[in-house]
């Protein structure tokens, strides 16, 4: 019993105590919890959304504008192909009435090489066999190109599962906690957020395209106010709102090339104009973004710039000078909180796919005081039913596996605070659970305890020996709950992993409090007390 020098006693002892002080803010109530100096260390556990109540929100993915926005980006795709591509093929306009896109190609000789072009543009569907798009010659010039049902399929999985993540990178971004975000089933995103209040400004960030593009002004459509008013643009050039009604009344109509998009987008902060101190977002362009940009103003000094926000116009300044650098700023009649909700949204990423809320609830926190109320019941009974047990069956050792399972339930706590965990029902769960599991590892040292004694070893060989020979089926059993653990909390979500965090948390404290803090318990007792017999 030579394990537990002074010096190790005192490093073990001041852990405990630290930790029992960690776990106290999470058990004091707000208004007592506020009274603790803020120079001292306050970490708390957060409660999820069943425990504390929040916002309940169903997305749905619009998959009708999201197939005509696939035709209109297919359409762009093939016109530059034929434009840019060498040998230029000629071809007329482009129709995309129906779902399908259409056009003729003006010298019967190109018709060959003209459909092998839109060809590469298509993709193999997995394993299907088939493609994307079909492309097949109708009355003799006219090709036809056809998303097929297994491309548009493939389409919208990507882009609702695209969508999940650019939704849980603005989720992240607003400083919530451990938020719930899942599929449900092949159009739906399920969000929980709990302890949520603004919910009008979360759905209207998740439901924010943020499809950024910046495209030049048509300024010979513009002069014609009727057009302008209107909003009647000349074929090959696109007409757009104002995002704010103030800054006028029609449209402004722009180019149909987009110069520079969100995709070219490596960073956006709410920002202040240091000449009027209005209200901006600063953003950052990426290399190609930059040097794009940097060419666009070169060559179109005097020109306007539109910025073009979910298809509606932010803002239209002149380009006075040539604007190098890869950075840009957006003007608008933002407040401090709409320029965050837009960096934010910016930062995140353009949605793939249009979401609107179908559903929206506010969970209620009394549910949650209640089952708080009789987890604590259950977790107080099940605490005094283990230490009657153990104190009947083990005495002086049972005592000692007692004064472990109640510093394993300050530490679970303690480490749950600092890791900034959530705390559901299944943890709950997981935490009585714990409980009971809790004095496993002592049950099986006091037996080999008792066992080394029948066999008539010496008090001190006794105890060395039970925990040397027990500590390897402890280490070996709970080695695997803790892998059962780590894949409960890598496969699944919201409530599972709750129940995974506490299981893996208690698993590892639990074999600390019950063989090394025991064993210092005992081994101090030994030293001093010297026993002859031990009644374990």
């Amino acid at each position: 019993m030579n394990d537990f020098p002074p010096w190790k006693v005192w490093m073990l002892t001041a852990a405990l105590v630290i930790g029992v002080l960690l776990s106290i803010p999470s058990l004091l109530p707000e208004a007592q919890r506020s009274n603790i100096p803020d120079f001292l260390p306050q970490p708390t556990i957060n409660l999820g959304l069943d425990l504390s109540g929040g916002v309940h929100i169903l997305l749905e993915a619009q998959t009708d504008d999201f197939q005509a926005q696939r035709v209109e980006t297919m359409s762009d795709r093939i016109e530059d192909a034929m434009n840019d591509e060498d040998p230029r093929i000629a071809i007329g306009d482009i129709s995309r009435s129906g779902g399908r896109i259409v056009f003729a190609v003006r010298n019967e000789a190109q018709l060959d090489a003209a459909m092998e072009r839109v060809r590469t543009l298509t993709q193999p569907v997995g394993l299907t066999g088939s493609r994307d798009w079909t492309v097949e010659n109708e009355d003799s010039l006219q090709v036809v190109v056809t998303p097929t049902q297994a491309g548009n399929d493939a389409a919208v999985d990507d882009a609702v599962g695209t969508a999940l993540e650019v939704v849980r990178t603005r989720i992240d971004e607003l400083g919530t906690r451990e938020p719930t975000i899942i599929r449900q089933g092949s159009e739906r995103i399920v969000v929980q957020v709990p302890g949520l209040d603004d919910t009008d400004s979360l759905m209207s960030l998740l439901g924010r395209t943020a499809s950024l593009e910046f495209r030049l002004v048509n300024e010979d459509a513009m002069r014609d106010a009727t057009a302008a008013l209107n909003c009647d643009p000349p074929i090959g050039s696109e007409a757009f709102p104002y995002l704010d009604e103030q800054e006028g009344q029609g449209c402004v109509i722009v180019e149909r090339r987009v110069m520079i998009s969100g995709d070219n987008l490596v960073n956006a902060q709410q920002s202040f104009d240091p000449q009027t101190n209005e209200v901006t977002v600063d953003i950052t362009l990426d290399g190609s973004g930059g040097r794009i940009f940097g060419r666009i103003t070169q060559e179109n000094v005097g020109r306007r710039f539109a910025m073009i926000l979910d298809d509606a116009i932010l803002s239209a300044p002149v380009i006075n000078e040539p604007i190098l650098g890869g950075m840009a700023q957006i003007t608008g009649r933002f407040t401090v909180q709409t320029a965050n909700e837009l960096a934010i949204a910016l930062r995140s990423g353009r949605l793939p796919v249009e979401l609107t809320v179908i559903e929206d609830r506010t969970v209620g926190p009394e549910m949650g005081e209640a089952s708080i109320r009789l987890g604590a019941l259950a977790g107080i009974i099940a605490t005094i039913a283990v230490m009657a047990f153990m104190i009947v069956t083990y005495g002086r050792f049972g005592v000692y596996a007692n004064i472990a399972l109640a510093l394993n339930l300050f530490l679970i706590l303690a480490v749950m605070a600092l890791m900034d965990a959530t705390l559901t029902m299944p943890g709950i769960a997981g935490f009585i659970l714990t409980v009971g599991a809790a004095v496993d590892a002592n049950v099986l040292i006091n037996e080999r305890i008792r066992e080394e004694q029948r066999r008539g070893r010496k008090v001190i060989d006794a105890v060395q020996m039970g925990y040397k020979e027990a500590s390897r089926a402890i280490y070996d059993a709970n080695i695997t709950n803790v892998i059962a653990g780590a894949l409960l909390f890598s496969f699944g979500s919201g409530p599972v992993r709750g129940f995974a965090v506490v299981l893996i948390i208690g698993v590892i404290t639990s074999v600390f409090t019950a063989v090394t803090v025991t064993r210092m318990m005992v081994s101090v007792w030994v030293k001093s007390k010297r026993p002859k017999e031990l009644y374990v």
